[in-house]
Order: C-alpha cells, then structure tokens, then sequence
C-alpha cells in the first residue's frame, strides 16, 4: 500500500495531464493538519485531562488548551475559561496521522458510507467531523462517558475546489457517491403535488 507521503510527493505526475501542470511546485501539497476539540461544556477538569490525554494518542503530539479571550454570562464562560484543546500537525506525524485517518480509523466509523465532498472550501482545504474519537485504535476501549468529537482540518496548497478535490482523492480520501440526505441517513421526502382546485 503506497503511503500518504508517497502520494503527496507524486501528486505532480498524476495530476500534470488534466491541470496542465509544467512545474513541480505548481501541484497541490499537504501544508499541516489542524486537530481541534471543543471543551466548553465540560466543567469536569479530569475530562479535560481526559480529552488532552487521548489527543496526544490519536495525534502523537500534545495539545494546546484554548481559552475563552471573553467572559460571557450568559454561557457561564469567564475569560481564560478552558474551551477547547489544539494539535497543528506538520512533517512525518502530519503523514502518519492522515494515514491511520484514512485506512484505519474512517473505516471503523459506524454505518460509514463515505466523507462528503462539500467539506471542500474554496481556498483547497477540508474539514471533518469526527463523531466519536474511539474510531482510533489507540482508544478503543474507552468507556462510553468519556466519548468525544473532534474536528479535522487538512490545510494544502490547493488553488481551486476542483483542484483540492482531484488532490484528496489521489491521496486516497474516500469520498460518497451519495447525495447530502442519502450520506447523512435522512429519509428521502417527496414533494406532493397539490391539485388546483377550480373556482
């Protein structure tokens, strides 16, 4: 199986045909990866030891604590308030996470049918939620209390949405073929026609 980071490093010979790439530097890269996980609701300080611990596992980096920069009232959130944690990847653990991501870890999701491609935004980059962090081998037999959700930002050097997009699936993200409502699970709802009536 060819690595992340063979992928990323071969990206100019794939692609050069249908962007017409003439340079090397001209073909999208991986930049960093970005891992962030809000805490704002957790008051427990030893489930925000917990979700810092298990940040360090998944990511083999540990992470940043975010505080508030404003104290507002009205969520009983005072300035300097823990609000979350942050891990900014780069290098050889930035390949090797989005390796056990995309083979190991999305996989394991429950019901998985594929990642959206409307994550794509129009400066090349993409980002995923993570429902529950026990999807990683590294934390598998976590108890049910301490499950936590986690975002994913996977920064490149992309120009364009369609260039971003060819980008991930060379390196091997599995994107749905399904439509927005079929991926998220929801029923599809037919539109009754209503009968004009006659006056």
């Amino acid at each position: 199986m060819i690595s992340v980071k063979e992928k990323n490093k071969n990206a100019f010979d794939k692609m050069k045909e249908k962007f017409g790439y003439k340079n090397r530097m001209e073909a999208p890269r991986l930049a960093k990866i970005i891992v962030s996980a809000g805490v704002g609701s957790f008051k427990d300080k030893k489930k925000l030891d917990v979700v810092a611990d298990r940040l360090t596992k998944i990511t083999g980096q540990k992470p940043v604590k975010k505080g508030a920069k404003l104290s507002i009232a009205a969520f009983k959130v005072r300035q300097g308030d823990p609000v979350g944690f942050q891990v900014t990847l780069h290098g050889a653990r930035m390949h090797d996470f989005l390796d056990r991501l995309i083979n190991i870890a999305l996989p394991r999701t429950k019901d998985f049918r594929g990642v959206p491609t409307s994550a794509i935004d129009a400066m090349g980059n993409y980002t995923l939620g993570i429902r529950e962090h026990i999807i990683f081998p590294e934390t598998a037999d976590e108890d049910l209390k301490d499950v936590f959700g986690f975002a994913v930002t996977v920064v490149t050097t992309a120009k364009t949405k369609d260039e971003a997009k060819a980008f991930f699936e060379h390196l091997g993200f599995p994107f749905s073929t399904l439509k927005k409502e079929e991926l998220q699970g929801a029923p599809k709802v037919k539109k009754e026609k209503k009968e004009k009536t006659k006056k």
